[in-house]
């Protein structure tokens, strides 16, 4: 055996060796190979059924979500959020599902009919749409809510007027009975049944009815014919607050909307009223009362009327403002006060009054206001309620049956 025959043994066992292992390397790297193949075919084959899985699941959330837009009750109770849900979902979805086509179809046809809103104008502005489905959903329930109201006011105003037709009914059923007791005077004065609405009248009649003696049933006729005159003067019920706030306010200074919230100032205006009215038709009242001197305790009840309003709204200002007063507004209004009141006080503010041209009932009920008890304001408002109260009508005054515009002068 000589050397190079050992030599290329050597030589083609590393060349076999070398071959080997190559082949190795080339099995690993195309094993390889093909394992990443796979891993990539079972990544894309993952997406995909992802995808599809994703894709199903939405389309059956739309589908879901039209169903319902088939159902003419759901269009009754759909608000305008829902509505625009459903809008949202057949855009998306009407190019690739037939269902999804038809519902947008639907909805269009819908909101057109109901809304007046045309869906090929809004796009894929499904905000736009909401809002103007809010917008006139509002205003359609405004104008139900007045419909509602204004059928309820009328239905108020039926059942308002059918009790009042029974009331009115049952007062004139009154009226006849009233009238069939007092028959004889009502024949007598010639008084129409329906003249018992005035309440005076009718308690003259009555009065009437039960008189007995000759001075008695006099004395009851005069007043029935004064309460008949009065009621073609002013009607059956009499003059209402306004006219007598426009007459009195015209015949008395001072007068004002305040007092007519007062039914006593209203009772002792309407008294004046009607004695002036009858003393100018030449009334001349009863031996025990005469015309005058009625006419004097109404406008004198109207002026104590006057001065305890005044008094009431003096008390509040006096209360809320006392407490600004300052050191030397009191010294000047003690240093003033010796001398309001006194008659020369009251003389020269009554002949101020005269050069303005106001007549003596205007005076007299300025007089009263500014006497205020005959002290000082800042007084008047601090006497006890047991102090003694001053006469508002001048003593020995004289009183004379005259016409005139502001009433009895005297």
């Amino acid at each position: 055996m000589s050397d190079a025959d050992g030599m290329d043994d050597v030589v083609d066992g590393g060349l076999r060796q070398s071959l080997l292992i190559g082949s190795r390397i080339a099995e690993t790297l195309a094993r390889r190979r093909q394992e990443s193949q796979r891993q990539e075919e079972h990544t894309a084959t993952q997406a995909v059924y992802e995808a599809n899985a994703r894709l199903t699941a939405e389309r059956s959330a739309a589908r879901a979500a039209l169903a319902p837009v088939d159902k003419e009750q759901w269009w009754d109770k759909a608000q305008p959020r829902d509505i625009a849900t459903a809008y949202t979902a057949a855009e998306s979805w009407k190019t690739h599902d037939p269902a999804a086509l038809a519902a947008s179809e639907k909805i269009r046809e819908a909101v057109f009919d109901r809304y007046g809103i045309d869906t090929r104008d809004v796009g894929a502005d499904a905000a736009y749409l909401e809002s103007g489905i809010q917008t006139i959903t509002t205003e359609r329930a405004r104008q139900d809510a007045l419909l509602r109201s204004q059928e309820e006011t009328r239905a108020a105003a039926a059942e308002h007027e059918k009790a009042m037709a029974l009331l009115a009914a049952a007062r004139l059923e009154e009226l006849r009975t009233q009238a069939t007791v007092l028959a004889p005077e009502m024949e007598r004065h010639r008084v129409p049944v329906e003249y018992l609405a005035n309440p005076e009248l009718a308690a003259a009649l009555q009065t009437a009815h039960a008189a007995k003696t000759p001075a008695a049933i006099e004395a009851a006729d005069a007043t029935v014919k004064e309460r008949l005159f009065l009621i073609g003067r002013d009607g059956v019920h009499g003059p209402d607050i306004d006219q007598l706030r426009k007459e009195t306010a015209e015949n008395v200074n001072g007068a004002g909307n305040l007092h007519f919230e007062d039914p006593g100032f209203v009772q002792a205006a309407k008294e004046m009223h009607e004695t002036r009215l009858l003393a100018e038709a030449g009334f001349t009242g009863s031996e025990w009362t005469s015309m005058e001197q009625r006419y004097e305790a109404a406008e004198k009840e109207l002026f104590s009327r006057m001065e305890s309003v005044g008094r009431e709204i003096e008390d509040r200002v006096t209360g809320s403002d006392s407490s600004r007063l300052t050191d030397q507004g009191l010294k000047a209004e003690t240093a003033s006060a010796s001398g309001y009141g006194s008659a020369d006080h009251l003389g020269k503010f009554a002949d101020s009054l005269e050069n303005t041209g106001a007549n003596e009932v205007q005076i007299r009920g300025r007089l009263v206001a500014a006497r205020s008890e005959g002290t000082h304001p800042s007084a008047a408002v601090t006497m006890g309620k047991d102090a003694p109260k001053a006469r508002k009508s001048r003593a020995g005054a004289t009183v004379g049956a005259q016409r005139g515009k502001g009433g009895l002068s005297r």
